[in-house]
């Protein structure tokens, strides 16, 4: 009987990518679900052999540790090099449109409450 070794629901593409080819590298036989058309399905890749879980469990656990620490580190590097947009840059580089978006969020706000709340 199958079983589930990775949920793939909010999963990059490229993390995606990078653990169907660990698990083929390792020759771990193994299929993929998706989430279906209305999305409430369970994506994610299965193992084909349950025997084989324990070894692709630690795998997936050294590329796990391994992509978080290459994250945060590229994550650290943004932001000793200031190339982070804060929302007080994005208003500086566009105030008109952020004007406008927080007006539109407003606008919808003041749409949505003004038959619960007296104005």
């Amino acid at each position: 009987m199958a079983k589930l070794l990775f949920r793939m629901r909010n999963v990059p593409d490229d993390e995606a990518e990078e653990v169907r080819e660990l698990l083929e590298e390792n020759e771990i036989k193994y299929f993929e679900t998706s989430a279906g058309h209305l999305g409430i399905s369970i994506p994610g890749l299965w193992l084909v052999n349950e025997q084989q879980f324990d070894e692709a469990r630690a795998l997936l656990d050294g590329y796990q540790e391994a992509r978080r620490a290459r994250v945060n580190s590229h994550y650290l590097e943004q932001r000793e090099e200031d190339s982070i947009r804060t929302v007080w840059q994005s208003f500086r580089a566009e105030p008109a449109r952020f004007i406008l978006y927080i007006g539109l969020v407003l606008l919808v706000l003041f749409l949505s409450l003004r038959f619960y709340v007296s104005f």
